[in-house]
């Protein structure tokens, strides 16, 4: 007799209904100078085409890391974290309520 059995049936079928967010955060360099990390994109975009169309329309650099945790990660110079949040929803790639935009 498992105790903890009906506890991991009612996890498992509630992890299948939540949405996967995308997490946008800021984190504080030297002085200044910011980083926006985006974080949790679905491994079917291709995060280095996405990185090039979001360099080019924010003027900005950035680069893909790679997270034994979290997966690919999005850096970008600066914050951009609006900006990337209305790019993700204009491109149709998450809709407004999957995307939380952390920081400050």
């Amino acid at each position: 007799l498992d105790p903890f059995a009906d506890v991991e049936e009612e996890q498992g079928s509630g992890a299948v209904s939540t949405t996967r967010y995308l997490h946008l955060r800021i984190q504080q360099r030297n002085g200044r100078k910011t980083l926006t990390t985006l974080q949790g994109l679905p491994e079917e975009i291709d995060s280095k085409r996405l990185l090039k169309a979001v360099k080019k329309a924010f003027a900005c650099n950035g680069t893909v890391v790679e997270d034994e945790e979290h997966g690919q990660i999005i850096q970008m110079q600066g914050d951009q974290r609006m900006k990337m949040a209305e790019f993700l929803v204009s491109e149709g790639i998450a809709k407004k309520n999957e995307i939380k935009v952390h920081g400050f």
